[in-house]
């Protein structure tokens, strides 16, 4: 018999944790997956706890290894590596003697950094694209170093911490890695001591503001712009290499970790995403990446440059032009659990299938504001065009459009952006976007966006992409896979397309109409109650 052969990942995402193990043919044989809870302390805060994370990692990996046992499978011997991916640009800050969090984690999506975006955009030459050059970013409250400002300025815990030289900073990749290598002081299974990696990949990297695009280090110029001691900051790494091994205490003790990827990135390698190539993931939100090559790309169309992966610590460097959607399956979980129009999120679509269109409504959901290609803080969620004719079933249809729409237009920015030759195309010369996420299982809602892109929509067999592009970094660092394995397809699938059949001119009629109802949502952030 062959000798058992696994890889794992952690896909710690933005409202739930899960961990997944694959066999040799990168086929998931057990998984688990665990809700955590969503703390909204003010209008437009959204924070974590960090040691609840850190518990449903925990728990998430002693369940899905219960069950691969229960199914025969001997992890025991059989597990040689672990990849980590994670929500992206979520800040934790904690103390390096006690290994205990700050203050909360401070989500992705907040916007309680506007006034230091405002701040910073009247105070430095280059205003809000100040950073553009070194970084691929715009200043804005989606990125960790304002986060990490926010919480140097306003908690006395953090200040004191960074004062006295006892604060570490980490996205959430770090904060796992630090404690699962051992953290303030662990052992080893041969009983030596160990303590945490303080690591980041250059992915998590590229989405703080503070790393050079093209060096992959901390740019110092930007360090002393902002005052972020380089003292707090993990040490930058590739996508792909033995970072360390699971201390005790944990589940997998022994294991390497050795891949480690921002949900986005992972979903990229994921998708097999090779020069010329895009993927647009539906989540929490929705995120479009264009592997634009071995050189990064400039936007001019309001998208940002960030890192593809990096598949070794002397790989090249593939880069990505990139889209971030705030809001994409967060409006249908407001839809279910602040409105109580469906009862799951699955019910959304059998009941925008109720009506032939949205009658009419158009619904943008800027909850926090809207991210690519407009980044406007200053906007607010609007449904307009609303009648006595108008639906549950309208508005359900509009809040599905929305995704689309919204992909749409950061497509339209990155062909501007890379042009003909940076986008590849079938044999049949057509355009194809690959989509993965858990919203993507929602047919109706590949088929809208097919028709409003007018390009096929293809949907892969395993919907989890992000999770496989972790498990496809870990292995290949330990020597499980090779590179040429795993761009060749190495999970050979089934896979769904979606072709539009809506004609042209409604096409860009449906387009005007949602540019206009983009334009009345801006400038709303002050209504007063």
């Amino acid at each position: 018999m062959a000798e058992e052969v696994y890889v794992a990942s952690i896909d710690q995402g933005t409202t739930s944790t899960r961990f997944i193990v694959y066999d040799r043919h990168a086929k998931p044989v057990a998984s688990h997956q665990l809700e955590f809870k969503q703390h909204y302390p003010e209008a437009g805060w959204v924070e974590h706890d960090p040691m609840e994370i850190m518990q449903s990692v925990k728990i998430c990996m002693a369940k899905a290894l219960d069950k691969a046992a229960a199914d025969g499978h001997n992890m025991d011997v059989g597990l040689k590596a672990i990849g980590i991916t994670n929500q992206r640009e979520t800040t934790v800050m904690w103390s390096k003697s006690t290994g205990l969090p700050l203050y909360n984690a401070i989500v992705w999506m907040d916007a309680r950094t506007s006034p230091i975006c405002r701040r910073l955009e009247s105070d430095l030459s280059g205003g809000r694209t100040h950073f553009v050059e070194t970084c691929g970013l715009p200043i804005s409250t989606y990125f960790s170093a304002l986060k990490v400002l926010w919480l140097i300025e306003n908690v006395d815990a953090v200040k004191n911490a960074v004062r006295a030289g006892d604060a570490l900073f980490g996205t959430i990749d770090t904060w796992l890695i630090w404690n699962l290598t051992g953290g303030i002081g662990g052992t080893d299974r041969d009983g030596n001591k160990v303590f945490g990696h303080h690591v980041t990949d250059c992915s998590n990297a590229s989405r703080t503001m503070l790393m050079n695009l093209k060096a992959l280090d901390w740019d110092k110029p930007t360090l002393e712009t902002l005052g972020i001691p380089a003292e707090i900051l993990p040490k930058i790494i590739s996508n792909s290499e033995r970072i360390g091994v699971v201390a005790n205490g944990f589940p997998l003790a022994g294991v390497p970790i050795a891949g480690c990827l921002g949900d986005q990135h992972a979903a990229m390698l994921g998708q097999l995403c090779q020069k010329g190539e895009a993927k647009s993931t539906y989540g929490t939100g929705a995120f479009i990446l264009l592997n634009t090559g071995e050189e990064p790309t400039q936007s001019s169309h309001g998208l940002l440059s960030t890192i593809a992966y990096k598949l070794g610590p002397s790989a090249p460097t593939n880069y990505a032009l990139e889209g971030s959607i705030a809001i994409a399956g967060a409006a249908v979980q407001w839809l279910r659990d602040s409105l109580g129009i469906i009862s799951t999120a699955a019910d959304i679509e059998k009941l925008a299938d109720t009506v032939q269109d949205s009658g009419g409504i158009y619904f943008v959901p800027a909850f926090n504001g809207l991210f690519a290609p407009w980044w406007r803080d200053d906007a607010r969620g609007i449904c307009i065009g609303i009648t006595r004719f108008t639906n549950k079933g309208h508005i359900a249809r509009a809040v599905l459009e929305s995704m689309c729409f919204q992909v749409n237009d950061v497509l339209s920015s990155m062909h501007k952006d890379a042009g003909e030759a940076g986008e590849v195309k079938s044999a049949e010369g057509e355009f194809l976007l690959r989509v993965d996420g858990g919203a993507t299982v929602n047919n109706l809602l590949m088929q809208i966006q097919a028709d409003l892109l007018g390009s096929p929509v293809v949907r892969p067999a395993d919907i989890e992409t992000t999770a496989l592009g972790a498990a496809y970094a870990a292995g290949l660092a330990v020597g499980v896979w090779s590179k040429e394995q795993i761009f060749a397809g190495l999970h050979k699938e089934n896979t769904r397309v979606f072709r539009p059949k809506l004609d042209e001119a409604h096409r860009r009629k449906r387009a005007d109409s949602w540019y206009k109802a983009v334009s009345r949502s801006f400038d709303l952030a002050d209504l007063s109650l």
